[in-house]
């Protein structure tokens, strides 16, 4: 028997392995003082507010204020506004998405910028622009009222633009994530068995990249929840028109807080219910 037939030779490399990997996995120290001291800067700068807001809110009176007949109305209309411009999104998003996925064409760099573009834009920015281009006297919009007399700003459908103006992005870049990430040798396949192009996507494609586009969809439909900046600017303030639960917010602020804080307990709740609903898919995703 030789030495690295020993034993200690033979123990060594296995016992001392799983040892190694998991203090480089744990890190084997606490997180160091310049990293530790901001990183907690960090987590009380976005959780005090929302921790102040669950500790200042009227839970005596929640009941009475979210049951008035402003809030309801304010959030029916958020709801189904929402889900509309989801609807838009999804009808229009999802083709785009494959677009910028699977078709080569000059420009498809830039054309992926301005998808993304409002992402990044100032809501009302994004308000202004739509005025510019569907209001009376928009470049489109001017056609829309002469020939079809048909307005779009200050209407419940001026919401819906508005909304999917600002929430398509945020589907388009989780379906055209999921489709890179799908092999399009499924698709391949099924063009080599006869099937168009179209039919690969609907039939295969797209049970594919079912759950990106639900993640997507559900981003969506909660930044379209969310919006305030482009839909005060486009579509106005009406009660019962063109007032979301933002705009709610917003209004109630002068003059009952209270009101305010209810309601901003409500859209916290959808908030936390989304990201509920997508932390499987994130964890997977990691």
């Amino acid at each position: 028997m030789t030495l690295l037939d020993g034993p200690g030779a033979a123990a060594g490399p296995s016992a001392g392995g799983p040892r190694r990997r998991r203090e480089r996995k744990g890190g084997g120290r606490g997180a160091p003082l310049p990293l530790l001291v901001p990183a907690l800067i960090g987590l009380a700068f976005l959780i005090v507010p929302l921790v102040a807001l669950l500790v200042r809110a009227p839970w005596r009176s929640l009941p009475e204020l979210l049951t008035s007949a402003e809030v309801w109305q304010a959030l029916q209309l958020s709801l189904v506004c929402a889900t509309a411009a989801t609807a838009v999104s999804l009808v229009i998003g999802v083709p785009l998405a494959w677009l910028l996925a699977r078709v080569e064409f000059p420009g498809r760099g830039l054309v992926r910028a301005l998808v993304t573009l409002p992402l990044v834009l100032p809501p009302v920015v994004g308000g202004v622009a739509l005025l510019m281009a569907l209001g009376r006297n928009g470049i489109i919009g001017r056609s829309l009222d002469d020939w079809f007399g048909i307005t779009l700003p200050f209407t419940t459908t001026g919401v819906v633009i508005a909304e999917a103006f600002v929430a398509m992005p945020f589907l388009v870049i989780s379906v055209e994530g999921t489709l890179r990430a799908a092999d399009p040798r499924f698709e391949e396949a099924a063009a080599t068995l006869g099937a168009s192009r179209f039919t690969a996507f609907r039939r295969v494609t797209l049970p594919l990249i079912a759950p990106g586009i639900a993640a997507g969809a559900v981003l969506a439909w909660a930044r379209a929840l969310g919006e305030f900046g482009a839909t005060i600017t486009f579509a106005g303030n009406f009660p019962g028109r063109t007032q979301t639960m933002p705009l709610a917010v917003y209004l109630a602020l002068q003059s009952d807080p209270e009101a305010a804080v209810a309601l901003s307990l409500v859209l916290l709740a959808v908030s936390i219910a989304v990201l509920a609903g997508l932390r499987d898919r994130w964890m997977t995703a990691g």
